[in-house]
């Protein structure tokens, strides 16, 4: 381990798994959902009610099945970026390259609709780095460093800024992410280039222990004020986590 880590991050990594045994990790399958009013005003709805997510943890490579249909599975892979939608034999049925340029922009939460590329590109770069986290902080390229720490109620939370590197996909280059105790992430803030960057604050819970690794298993998605305080009253996106099989080498 890199002598010049961050001692949070050191901390974090320790407490939702070891790294080195993170970096013979070969795929990562979950089963889970996304929910929320989000995808229906995009003009989806329950697009990813039950999903089959399966993903490279060292490579952005990521799978989602079934999406939009029986048969049909999307695809992400960077550099470059690419979004196909496959059949369940393989053959490519549409893709796009440098999907994150066709957003349209201005974003209205409730009427801006995207096509099925656009919703598969969002989803799978997000799903990815949250799948992936904390390790994908240690990788080559990203920066975490800790900030000064943060009060939720009667707990105090200490956080990690992230600078991600444009060759990783995500909603934004700069997050924040927050963390318990006992070293397990409660929130995250960034702000989605591509639905306008609204300021959001993800709360996470319900840690669960998969193959020797920790994860979130309940994750609701909010806005937050100025200040830094969420809106609770109003969730647009869900995501739950069933289960998930780790393979090593």
């Amino acid at each position: 381990m890199d002598t010049k880590m961050d001692t949070l991050l050191k901390a974090v990594l320790d407490a939702h798994g070891d790294l080195k045994k993170w970096a013979a990790v070969k795929q990562i399958t979950a089963d889970m959902s996304l929910g929320g009013p989000f995808w229906a005003a995009r003009g989806w709805p329950d697009v990813y009610a039950g999903q089959t997510v399966t993903l490279d943890p060292h490579n952005q490579h990521i799978r989602f099945a079934p999406f939009t249909g029986t048969g049909r599975t999307s695809v992400l892979d960077v550099d470059p970026e690419r979004v196909a939608l496959t059949s369940n034999g393989g053959e490519v049925v549409e893709e796009r390259l440098h999907p994150r340029g066709s957003f349209p922009l201005p974003f209205d939460p409730m009427t801006t609709p995207w096509d099925a590329i656009q919703v598969a590109y969002f989803t799978s770069a997000a799903v990815w780095n949250y799948l992936t986290a904390p390790f994908v902080f240690a990788r080559a390229g990203v920066e975490a460093r800790e900030i000064e720490p943060w009060t939720e109620g009667a707990e105090t939370w200490r956080r990690l800024a992230v600078t991600f590197p444009k060759s990783n996909a995500n909603h934004n280059a700069e997050q924040v992410f927050y963390f318990d105790e006992a070293f397990m992430q409660r929130r995250m803030d960034y702000s989605p280039d591509v639905t306008g960057s609204p300021p959001v604050a993800h709360y996470s819970d319900d840690h669960r222990t998969f193959d020797g690794f920790v994860f979130p298993t309940h994750r609701r998605v909010y806005l937050h004020d100025a200040n830094g305080v969420a809106d609770k009253s109003f969730a647009p996106i869900t995501m739950d986590v069933r289960s998930i099989v780790l393979e090593s080498a």
